[in-house]
């Protein structure tokens, strides 16, 4: 799991160390000033994006006026969020990354490695931001349709963020050990020269190039804690530059181009519906109603925890926050009953992997908006029989477990107990029902679907259980846009990476190889292997962008509805998530759940390949995906 550490905490550590250089008051003052600049606009915007939406809403069903500009505006909006939240992930070292190595490595070797990531992220901002200037003029003549904003300014978003995080960068390498970070520049220095000087050896290699650029660059940048964002848009950078002709203004184009979809909105917004789903108090209440029908079971309380984390998903569409609002309210319990930590956390993170199918899941959101054909709608339809299949496979291993272990049973709730939980809990069962009814039936957007779902959690934690703090609104917003801006700058250099793979004919060459799996059987059998694999080393969302256009398709040709791969590829990238040792989700779980992740490991085998028995089955039986679409 990446360490999400500030850099003001970063900077006591070595104030205490006493290895900072000489300019660590300048430094720490520059950095503050950046996030008292870029904090509260961020902020600010979030709750900017949320009244545009709600108020688009307002208009067309309440007053039967749609407003015409309301759209424009967010996605104008929307991408300075995203470039001003990724700088905020920056300065907290919260972009995803791949950790293995990290975890393993010793100080000595993570302060190389730490000095060797700043300067590559020091080195695409420099490629990037002469192309950002070109771009910023060619867009100064084009108008937004609706409001008449010059294409410029938002644009100047890309240039602004970039500029901040290479700021951000430089006092990183400023408060390094200076012998360090000379060697690092040096060394990095000679590198790209070479590779420019080699640049007539690269354009004999032809498609090789994609091994060299996206395999070897981005996975040693990936394998050594390079921010993945980062990754994907050095190699891109690089390809582009030393093997094309290609202006590097169309890599700016096409970041632009990847995060300018206004579904992909829905991604901060229900990122905050997950924060005040945990801070109102309304997944707790969803847990413990859950706790009184089942707990006297034996195993009753694993019951409700995979229950939870699939009620709960379909809420927050946010795994962590579904993990971090689940496990409190019930590890204390099940170990006093005698439960072991590690496996508790195993069937956590099995329960996460199982539950990235149910709507409003992000991945779900990230397919029906970079692939053709394949509705969000559909989706949010079509995901929930799959997860629930995963249940009872997770489920039939956790009772099998529990019934070889000296469980404690749980005192029988009356039936006035379990009447008042779920009474209390009524306002977070009705939530999930609202969100889908209105994005099934198209009384919304799955973006402004995340709107009516905050003001809920707003008015029940305010009015009915009377538990928001409004000192927490602040910090709530700021975690928002940092994890957003994370998400989505994946996203922006992942469309430049796959737009950089389909220019090279890479795209026919899989659909090739692939066609020639042995049919559909050996298709689905490449493709879930596959997917497991992307999952755990580079999640859901970046995945899905890179390789979701590129094999749609080829299910399309093989007659494999494109709902029923959707939930096999999320599914199996869950699985992949959730896996050790690389997935990242799995020490997330193991951190949640405060455990050493060496001892969840054994304890995860089972469950493991209980999802990955129930990916099989969904992948055989069409119908458990397509049953509620009316589909032949």
């Amino acid at each position: 799991m990446a360490v999400t550490t500030s850099f003001e905490q970063v900077r006591a550590t070595q104030l205490a160390a006493g290895t900072s250089g000489l300019h660590r008051g300048w430094t720490l003052a520059i950095n503050r000033a950046i996030g008292w600049v870029v904090d509260p606009i961020a902020a600010l915007l979030i709750i900017v994006e949320v009244g545009i939406l709600a108020s688009g809403v307002f208009s067309r069903y309440v007053l039967h006026n749609a407003l015409t500009w309301t759209d424009e505006l967010g996605t104008i909006l929307f991408l300075w969020l995203t470039m001003l939240g990724a700088v905020m992930a920056y300065q907290r070292r919260q972009h995803m990354r791949l950790t293995a190595v990290l975890r393993y490595a010793s100080p000595a070797l993570k302060e190389w490695l730490d000095i060797i990531a700043a300067t590559i992220v020091g080195i695409f901002c420099l490629e990037l931001l002469p192309a950002s200037g070109q771009f910023l003029k060619q867009e100064v003549i084009d108008l937004t349709p609706a409001l008449s904003i010059p294409r410029s300014d938002v644009v100047l978003a890309i240039v602004a963020g970039l500029s901040l995080i290479l700021v951000v960068s430089i006092l990183r390498l400023i408060d390094s050990d200076w012998k360090k970070v000379a060697i690092v520049l040096v060394s990095a220095a000679i590198v790209c020269g070479g590779f420019y000087e080699g640049r007539a050896i690269f354009a004999g290699l032809g498609n090789w190039n994609l091994i060299v650029f996206f395999v070897l660059v981005v996975g040693a940048c990936v394998a050594i804690g390079v921010p993945i964002a980062f990754s994907f848009g050095i190699g891109s950078v690089s390809y582009l530059a030393l093997t094309t002709s290609i202006p590097m203004s169309t890599v700016v184009g096409r970041m632009d181009e990847g995060v300018e979809n206004l579904v992909l909105l829905a991604i901060p917004l229900f990122v905050l519906l997950g924060v005040l789903m945990e801070s109102t108090g309304i997944a707790r209440r969803l847990v413990d109603a859950l706790a009184s029908l089942f707990g006297h079971f034996s195993g009753g309380l694993n019951i409700v925890l995979v229950a939870a984390m699939y009620v709960v998903s379909g809420i927050s569409g946010s795994k962590t926050a579904d993990m971090a609002a689940v496990a409190p309210t019930l590890f204390p319990d099940m170990e006093k009953r005698g439960q072991k930590r590690p496996e508790m956390i195993a069937l956590l993170a099995t329960s996460g992997a199982m539950a990235e199918t149910i709507p409003p899941s992000l991945v779900l959101i990230i397919i029906g908006t970079v692939t053709t054909g394949v509705s969000i709608g559909e989706l949010f339809k079509a995901g929930l029989l799959p997860a629930l299949v995963s249940c009872m496979f997770l489920l039939a291993v956790s009772m099998f477990r529990t019934s070889r272990q000296k469980v404690t049973l749980g005192k029988r709730a009356s039936l006035r107990q379990i009447g008042r939980a779920f009474f209390v809990a009524i306002p977070g069962l009705l939530l999930p029902f609202v969100i889908r009814y209105c994005v099934v039936y198209g009384v919304t957007t799955a973006t402004e679907v995340s709107t009516i779902g905050i003001i809920w959690s707003l008015l029940v934690g305010i009015i009915v259980y009377r538990e928001f703090d409004w000192t927490r609104a602040y910090p709530m917003l700021k975690e928002t846009a940092t994890l957003s801006g994370s998400i989505m700058l994946i996203i922006a250099t992942a469309t430049a990476m796959g737009w950089s793979l389909t220019q090279s004919g890479f795209a026919n060459q899989l659909a090739t190889m692939l066609s020639q799996a042995g049919g559909p059987v050996g298709f689905w059998a490449l493709s879930i292997a596959m997917f497991i694999f992307l999952g755990s080393v580079l999640e859901g969302i970046p995945a899905m962008v890179l390789f979701g256009p590129l094999l749609f398709p080829i299910a399309h040709q093989f007659q494999i509805d494109e709902v029923q791969y959707a939930m096999v590829a999320v599914l199996s990238m869950g699985v992949g998530l959730f896996a050790p040792p690389l997935g990242i989700g799995f020490y997330g779980a193991c951190v949640i759940g405060k455990a050493d992740p060496d001892t969840v490991i054994k304890p995860m085998i089972p469950y493991l390949f209980a999802l990955v028995a129930s990916v099989v089955v969904i992948a055989a039986f069409p119908q458990i995906s397509l049953c509620f679409l009316h589909r032949q």
